[in-house]
């Protein structure tokens, strides 16, 4: 029984569409190995290349995660430079006014970053998304 070739796309459907860990693809590898046909056994170029791919496969997925987790601070990191700062926002109305007012507040939703902005007139507005922020002063 030989293996699969796996293709330029494996590391997005590794991880996106099949879900599945480095330590389930060589549990597949070590279940294929032993149900394989002891008089057709699978050729070791193959299979010494097959497990670089695998191998491939794990340290893409890894990289995901880490460039997700630093885009993730540097989104922290710019809400946080805010704090004290005036900016215009658009507001959720049906008229999309622009309004601003100095960002007094930085909460975090679901890890996405929030602010709260307290406006020249005096109205503090909670939960404003950082990309409706339209000016940075």
């Amino acid at each position: 029984m030989a293996l699969a070739p796996v293709s330029a796309t494996a590391p997005a459907a590794a991880s996106n569409g099949l879900g599945l860990s480095f330590q389930s693809l060589l549990q597949i590898i070590l279940t294929q190995l032993t149900a394989q046909n002891p008089l057709q056994p699978l050729d070791n170029f193959q299979f010494v290349s097959q497990l670089a791919e695998f191998s491939q496969l794990q340290l893409s997925q890894t990289l995901n995660d880490n460039v997700t987790s630093l885009l993730a601070s540097q989104s922290a990191t710019q809400a946080v430079g805010l704090l004290g700062r005036t900016v215009d926002v658009t507001t959720s109305t049906s008229s999309s006014a622009t309004v601003s007012g100095t960002v007094k507040a930085v909460t975090f939703s679901n890890g996405t970053p929030e602010i709260t902005v307290q406006t020249t007139a005096g109205a503090t507005i909670a939960n404003v998304a950082i990309s409706s922020i339209t000016q940075v002063m």
